[in-house]
């Protein structure tokens, strides 16, 4: 059975290139439809939370100065995802802050990433948007709990990843859903996902 783990980041900003740092890492792995284990660590980079981001997240510089420092928490959650591809909600934004903050400790992060929010565009283009809570609300999934916090970000893209697996084993009459399909239905024009889903299916 493939596992795939699930990531979210809190942060001081948009860019590590920029100077923002990661605030906070939650990381579910997730296994046959099912979240098997969880990982997750507010970190101490050094790094000064904006008001507004305190005001988005409910994470303080008081929060951030009794966390285990950055370092400490990037190896212990590299060692926790392993050699999992990785998930993530807008992966483009986790992506850079994972390598980001594991270059700050010499270690590489080669993992393959695919976009939940990627995929949603194409598998539900009728969503008002494709944002993680209006899609939570959307296709009625568990709220995991306060968003712009990691672990429930990390717990409900989890729960939007599973679902997204089940809508095309279900539409498609696939037998399953894999990482590889799913990265590549986010790098496959909306137009033409399901004539590649429809091609797939009969192959299979």
């Amino acid at each position: 059975m493939e596992t795939v783990a699930v990531l979210d980041f809190e942060t001081t900003g948009l860019s590590p290139g920029m100077g923002d740092r990661a605030t906070e890492i939650a990381v579910t792995l997730v296994r046959d439809g099912h979240i098997v284990d969880r990982y997750q660590s507010l970190m101490n980079a050094g790094k000064r939370i904006p008001a507004a981001i305190t005001a988005l997240t409910g994470i303080t510089n008081a929060m951030i100065d009794a966390a285990p420092p950055a370092a400490t928490v990037m190896r212990e959650a590299a060692r926790f995802v392993g050699d999992c591809p990785v998930v993530a909600h807008n992966a483009a934004f986790d992506r850079k802050f994972w390598q980001a903050e594991l270059a700050r400790v010499d270690m590489h992060a080669p993992q393959r990433f695919a976009c939940t929010l990627l995929v949603s565009r194409r598998l539900f283009p009728h969503a008002p948007d494709h944002k993680l809570g209006t899609l939570i609300r959307l296709l009625a999934l568990p709220q995991a709990g306060r968003a712009h916090r990691a672990l429930a970000d990390a717990e409900m893209a989890s729960h939007l990843w599973v679902r997204m697996q089940e809508e095309i084993c279900q539409t498609y009459r696939m037998p399953r859903a894999d990482f590889d399909l799913l990265a590549q239905i986010q790098a496959t024009s909306r137009a033409h996902v399901p004539a590649l889903l429809r091609g797939l299916a009969s192959i299979r």
